[in-house]
């Protein structure tokens, strides 16, 4: 198959989860014989079959680069790929510019369209926006993008997930992209009963987020915490507002049992992490963006993973990564009971930094060669390896439902 790929985050000049994922996807993809190209904000691709589309210089979102308008985009593909309609699929992974592009790409040459949807777009408006401007810029970007893509389905408030003007907004621009695909595939199943909660009437797929097998081809053996040993946890998420560093940094504070905690990554809450740490004098190390081989070693060695989200995450990278390591989880999230092995982790009995720090204080530390037992026995499960097919049907049937016209 040939298979066009459209999405406004990608490595080297995107970062997280997101960017992993579609990386082992169409590297996992080439394996198996198909032509995957990927289409992305950026500048000087090195990598086979990455198209990097006009991206502003100055201009970053969470420090990724930001690709120019959809139209732009469109004719810039065309140009680089005038018989565009040669491809077999074109799948797309964001709600902005480069991946409106790639829908209305799909549409206009009649291909199947597939799109995954990774991210709570209301949830990213209501925790990183000031107050007093969440709902001018939800409604500005829901008026950008149905400029692109007509809205025919409104979302009003509620007590469920739109719980506020802006939240309502940015959920009527997820489910008004949605409705294009042929297909959704979605990685969760608790975000596939939100979007059809809010009008969604596409097929889904569930289809989970894979971890590339090359970056866990090393040996991991059984954690083990040994009675009064240090626990040694390591942060892998963007140290952001959503991501909720600070409060977990609050619970740390609060622990008596000894630990080290190293954190990887960067975000809009990093100096605020660090200064809250120097304050507390914790036991934390802060490392940064690190190449994923450095951040898979020290989960090796670790005895637990920190997701501190809270109705957010859909199928966070780091509880997967995690898996495919044999490293137990801790998460406060009732929704990641799904993504994560039964018996494989500690879930805080709220979101609250001392309900986290009460769970952390109060697991038995023999319990974490258990967890890692269980994550170590389903630890292929989360490989792209075992993904290809569920995707490749996802494919298949966007084909069915929509002929192509070639």
């Amino acid at each position: 198959m040939k298979i066009a790929i459209f999405t406004d985050i990608y490595a080297p000049w995107g970062s997280g989860g997101i960017a992993s994922s579609i990386k082992a996807q169409k590297t996992e993809l080439e394996k198996l014989g198909h032509e995957v190209t990927v289409f992305c904000p950026g500048f000087d691709a090195r990598e086979r079959n990455v198209v990097n589309v006009p991206s502003h210089r100055w201009i970053k979102i969470n420090k990724s680069v930001v690709s120019k308008r959809p139209t732009v985009v469109e004719d810039f593909v065309l140009q680089k790929f005038p018989d565009f309609a040669k491809f077999d699929v074109v799948h797309m992974h964001y709600e902005a510019s480069c991946s409106l592009a790639g829908v209305r790409l799909a549409r206009r040459f009649g291909l199947p369209l597939v799109q995954t949807m990774h991210g709570r777009e209301d949830m990213a408006i209501a925790i990183n926006i000031p107050h007093p401007f969440k709902y001018l810029v939800a409604s500005l970007l829901n008026h950008m993008h149905a400029k692109y893509l007509p809205h025919h389905i409104k979302i009003k408030r509620d007590k469920f997930q739109a719980s506020t003007r802006a939240r309502a907004k940015m959920w009527e621009l997820m489910v008004n992209q949605a409705e294009y695909a042929d297909v959704m595939v979605v990685p969760s199943n608790h975000f596939a009963r939100k979007l059809e909660h809010y009008g969604v009437t596409r097929p889904f797929v569930q289809v989970s987020n894979g971890v590339s097998a090359e970056l866990v081809q090393m040996e991991f053996v059984e954690r083990r915490l040994d009675d009064g040993a240090v626990l040694k946890m390591i942060w892998n998420s963007r140290l952001s507002h959503e991501k909720r560093i600070l409060p977990f940094l609050q619970a740390v504070a609060m622990l008596k049992r000894p630990y080290l905690l190293h954190v990887y990554g960067d975000g809009n809450d990093l100096k605020a992490a660090k200064k809250y740490a120097k304050k507390h004098n914790l036991k934390v190390k802060f490392y940064g963006m690190q190449k994923r081989e450095k951040i898979i070693r020290t989960m090796a060695e670790a005895h637990l993973s920190i997701l501190a989200s809270y109705n957010f995450d859909n199928q966070p990278m780091t509880l997967l990564e995690a898996q495919a390591t044999g490293l137990p989880v801790f998460f406060c999230d009732p929704n990641m009971l799904e993504v994560v092995p039964s018996e494989s982790y500690i879930i805080a009995g709220g979101s609250e930094p001392v309900a986290m720090a009460i769970a952390l204080e109060n697991f038995e530390d023999t319990s974490i060669a258990k967890m890692s037992k269980q994550m170590l026995k389903h630890r292929a499960a989360v490989l792209q390896t075992a993904q290809n097919d569920d995707l490749l049907g996802a494919y298949a049937i966007a084909a069915q439902k929509r002929p192509q016209t070639k």
